[in-house]
């Protein structure tokens, strides 16, 4: 009972002083920014010029080290992609240490080891660091590329390449960066299968002997080490590295366009766009309002602040829309960017310039700041938690000479940012009507929307200009004089027709799974195709009179419009016999495939199926083909790119296909092409 008393009276006792003094219908203002205490490290410079950074730190007992090689970026031409083929060399081989030699000892010590065009990382426990460091600067000082190991890794980023073609998140990167610097600048430069192709061995290693010297570099030691270990073991396994001249290049530095320029990389079959609102900025690492424009930038296009809340929550766009505002020695840039339907691809634009306006002319209120504040101060703290983190702030602070409480006060800086700071910094450094506004999608379906804000631009997805001037049908030219142009380009009618069966095998790649197919076809219309993809198989039979499509051993007969198509699918020299097939053709236009003018011709089956063909209005050759597939998601437009002809007995066939059906891309090898084999009847037949 007297504690029951006592607590009473003190909440009496409370309710008539303290909350009667708080005034709820107000926000309680923040308090001061929290000090932080930041790792301490220590410093020293080797006579050699490199200049080490030590944080020590035992809570785990392993160290690891990054290498940062300081350099100003570089015109690499006709061979673009050198540099990144350089990161990849580095690792597979030394002078006295080959590739396997190199795997397995990182593999026993449990170690990690990366390696950059700019720089190498190692970690490994307390107890391996002196045979890592005998590796990692083995590495750094004597290594050695293989003309062997390059075309390997040049198979391998052409590969790469291959696959960011159909990624709009890529092809938004590589036509941003021609669009900000212009592909005389080293941000802008394009890589390509030809400049892939061009990188020699030499140029790798020029590189490497060019740049990798300690003079201009910086080695951050972080973990279980104090500094006189560290200094004892750096000056061992890196003392001897040797200096070198290390040439420095200057570039006229990428501006803002004069006004607002829209830009699209047409993606025919794409359902959404990916939108970027871009430019470069000049807002370089420790500037004096990088820390206030960094605020500016969370408010307009952070994680659920504006950009988000009016494109996903307000409207329904998009799951997130976003914007980013990045610092760089050289040229920065701004980016707001998103994924959305197409068919409100240019509503969405409105709502990112609307926003982008509103930074610019309305004051932010002091919640508002308040929580983007909050935000960046709360990742801050938890990037603390990463001894790598303070690693990159000892870097970045002997790198471009920041004050040396630079991050012991972000937090405080943060605190200090005003709503008359945010101002300034959207007025610098938003641009809405000096952008590129850049779109990767369905032109046919969003272009027209996209006039309202400039004129329309078209860019491939190697960021060179499309020319969409459309060339006029010659006078007298016919859907079937096309047709026989295409024949006699082939290898003509005689050699068409001496093909009496033929075996086509190929292979292609779909989400990351490997597709195998077989074509059996013999004279006049018998086909059997056969197609694997893992534990799936499908196989299709058509005899001249029946088909029957086997799924994974459940079988479906073929009736109707499909087995027309199936029908007309397996004639062997349909296009030989085109006038008599029952086909209509019908001339349609002229249009571009892959950035050059194709005669477009429909094929109208006799129950109204439509085919399209493009054919090269230069070459004649076949180089699309659009059909409507109907699958058990809906119909959809299946779309077949022909490329790489080759003569196989006096006839040209495609030995490259790119497919693509809906969100689904397939893109084909042809392997083998077989001809007048001796085809028995028995194979059309199902089993």
């Amino acid at each position: 009972m007297l504690r029951r008393i006592l607590f009473m009276m003190l909440m009496a006792g409370f309710a008539s002083t303290s909350f009667s003094q708080i005034d709820r219908s107000k926000p309680p203002k923040p308090g001061p920014a929290p000090a932080i205490q930041l790792g301490k490290y220590d410093t020293f410079e080797l006579p050699n010029g490199l200049k080490v950074f030590v944080i020590e730190n035992d809570k785990l007992p392993r160290v690891a080290f990054y290498l940062v090689i300081n350099r100003t970026p570089i015109i690499q031409g006709d061979e673009t992609g050198y540099i990144s083929a350089v990161g990849k060399l580095l690792g597979t081989g030394t002078k006295t240490r080959t590739k396997d030699q190199i795997d397995n000892q990182i593999d026993f010590l449990g170690a990690s080891l990366s390696t950059s065009s700019k720089g190498v990382f190692a970690m490994a426990l307390k107890d391996h660091v002196t045979t890592l460091l005998d590796l990692m600067s083995d590495i750094v000082k004597n290594s050695v590329f293989k003309q062997s190991e390059l075309d390997k890794i040049k198979l391998r980023m052409n590969s790469d390449l291959e696959a960011s073609k159909d990624d709009p998140g890529a092809i938004s990167g590589v036509v941003g960066d021609v669009l900000r610097y212009g592909k005389n600048y080293p941000y802008g430069e394009v890589m390509t299968e030809k400049t892939i192709q061009n990188i020699s061995l030499k140029k790798c290693e020029d590189y490497y002997s060019t740049y990798f010297h300690p003079n201009d570099s910086y080695l951050a030691v972080v973990g279980d080490i104090s500094n006189d270990e560290a200094k004892s073991l750096v000056e061992k396994y890196f003392g001897d590295w040797q200096k070198g001249n290390i040439p420095k290049f200057t570039y006229k530095t990428p501006e803002p366009p004069s006004h607002r320029e829209v830009v699209i990389v047409d993606r025919p079959n794409a359902v959404q766009s990916a939108i970027n609102i871009t430019y470069p900025v000049q807002l370089r690492p420790g500037s004096k309002d990088i820390i206030s424009a960094s605020v500016m930038n969370t408010i307009l296009g952070g994680d659920s602040f504006r950009l988000f809340q009016d494109l996903r929550e307000d409207h329904g766009y998009t799951y997130g829309a976003y914007s980013g505002l990045s610092s760089d020695e050289q040229v920065g840039s701004f980016d707001a960017y998103t994924n959305v339907r197409n068919d409100v691809t240019d509503s969405s634009i409105a709502r990112i310039l609307f926003e982008m306006n509103r930074i610019k002319k309305e004051k932010v209120s002091i919640n508002e700041l308040q929580r983007a504040k909050n935000y960046i101060s709360g990742n801050f703290a938890i990037s603390l938690e990463q001894p790598q983190t303070i690693a990159a702030f000892a870097i970045n602070i002997a790198k471009y000479n920041l004050p040396l409480d630079y991050y012991q006060n972000y937090l405080k800086n943060i605190a200090d940012v005003s709503t008359e700071d945010i101002k300034k910094e959207a007025d610098k450094y938003i641009l809405p009507d000096n952008s590129y506004v850049l779109v990767v999608g369905n032109a046919d379906q969003v272009a027209k929307g996209l006039a309202q804000f400039g004129p329309v631009k078209y860019y491939d997805t190697f960021g060179n200009i499309v020319d969409t001037t459309k060339s006029s049908i010659p006078e007298g030219l016919t859907a079937e004089k096309i047709i026989d142009n295409y024949i006699d380009a082939i290898g003509g009618k005689e050699n068409l027709r001496k093909v009496k069966d033929r075996t086509t095998e190929m292979t292609g790649n779909v989400q990351g799974m490997t597709v195998s197919m077989v074509i059996y076809q013999k004279a006049p219309d018998k086909m059997m195709q056969e197609v694997s993809a893992g534990a799936m198989k499908q196989d299709i039979y058509f005899n001249g009179k029946t088909g029957l499509m086997k799924i994974s051993g459940k079988s479906i007969e073929v009736k109707g419009s499909e087995l027309e198509k199936l029908r007309y699918e397996s004639m062997l020299d349909l296009l030989t016999h085109i006038r008599t097939s029952g086909i209509k053709l019908k001339l349609e236009d002229v249009e571009k495939v892959n950035g050059k003018d194709a005669y477009k011709i429909d094929m109208i089956l006799p129950s109204g199926t439509k085919w399209i063909q493009y054919y090269d209005t230069q070459t004649w050759l076949k180089v699309k083909e659009s059909k409507a597939i109907t699958v058990p998601q809906g119909t959809f437009t299946q779309d077949t790119f022909f490329d790489n002809y080759r003569d196989v007995d006096g006839v040209k066939y495609p030995f490259s296909l790119k497919q693509t059906l809906g969100p689904q891309h397939l893109d084909f090898v042809v392997t083998s092409i077989k001809v007048n084999t001796g085809l028995k009847d028995s194979i059309f037949e199902p089993k």
